[in-house]
């Protein structure tokens, strides 16, 4: 048996390499099976002791890209959520259209007045009796968490707002709730809190099965920071332009050329955008 390999976290903790968790997650980038099989071997084949998880997800990534541009975006979901920054609004708007996807009417960046103070919320979702106040959390970098003071915090907010909100008339029988969106991870302190006084968590991966991932990857709501076909300048330009999504650029085509993106360039990107919201 070979001896086990030890690699470095993006946390900076040391694990042994497991092979499933690479499998796992060149799954989710729907490849076939026998092309994720290939990978697995070739990256099998270059590590080495102290190689970072950045390095080996850098090396399956490039295999992949070679193999299908398209699978390569759904593989580079997590790193499109960071390259959405640095403000966190193209965050918050990617909740709010993921929600509104989901059947519940959306506001986004709205000042709101609570019974002490107003505040800024990032997104307010309605559908039937439940009324949600969302504030999103964007980190730039994988190894930041929401640890317990982010949740206590917006929980005190909340309950400010909510008082305001059950005066409103028609609000008596409403389910008022608040909730933390987060394009990383919760600390279990924040997720044992966040249960305990009844915000909605939600993560990359939490709950299970139906984190972020889960659901972008359901609804087709890929942030156009996957797309492999444009460069880093052209995505800041459409982020500026307030575009988000691929299926924005797939409804606003357009918009590649007031940004300046090549014409040679155009049929390749929209191709990639339809295949990856799944527009047929």
């Amino acid at each position: 048996m070979k001896h086990p390999i030890n690699i470095v976290k993006y946390s900076g903790d040391v694990v042994a390499f497991d092979v499933d968790k690479l499998i796992n997650s060149l799954r989710r980038s729907q490849a076939s099976e026998e092309l994720i099989q290939q990978i697995v071997g070739q990256v099998e084949d270059q590590l080495y002791e102290g190689i970072t998880t950045k390095k080996i997800y850098q090396m399956a990534f490039k295999m992949l890209k070679g193999k299908s541009r398209v699978s390569a975006s759904k593989y580079k979901l997590k790193k499109a959520l960071m390259e959405l920054g640095p403000s966190g609004f193209p965050f918050e708007k990617l909740v709010g259209k993921l929600l509104a996807h989901e059947g519940f009417s959306t506001q986004v960046g709205v000042i709101v007045q609570g019974n002490c103070v107003q505040h800024e919320v990032d997104v307010i979702a309605q559908k039937d009796n439940t009324h949600y106040m969302i504030e999103c959390k964007y980190h730039s970098d994988q190894g930041r968490f929401c640890n317990i003071k982010i949740p206590l915090y917006i929980h005190s907010r909340f309950l400010d707002v909510e008082k305001q909100w059950e005066r409103q008339k028609g609000h008596e029988a409403k389910l008022h709730k608040g909730g933390v969106y987060t394009n990383t991870r919760f600390t279990s302190d924040a997720v044992k809190y966040g249960k305990c006084v009844g915000l909605l968590l939600t993560s990359w991966d939490y709950p299970i099965g139906d984190g972020l991932k889960d659901r972008i990857d359901k609804s087709g709501l890929h942030p156009l920071t996957a797309l492999t076909t444009l460069t880093k300048a052209e995505k800041t330009k459409l982020l500026d332009e307030g575009i988000v999504l691929c299926k924005e650029l797939h409804e606003t085509p357009k918009i590649l050329e007031q940004v300046g993106v090549p014409k040679s360039r155009h049929k390749k990107v929209l191709e990639d955008s339809r295949e990856l919201c799944g527009i047929h």
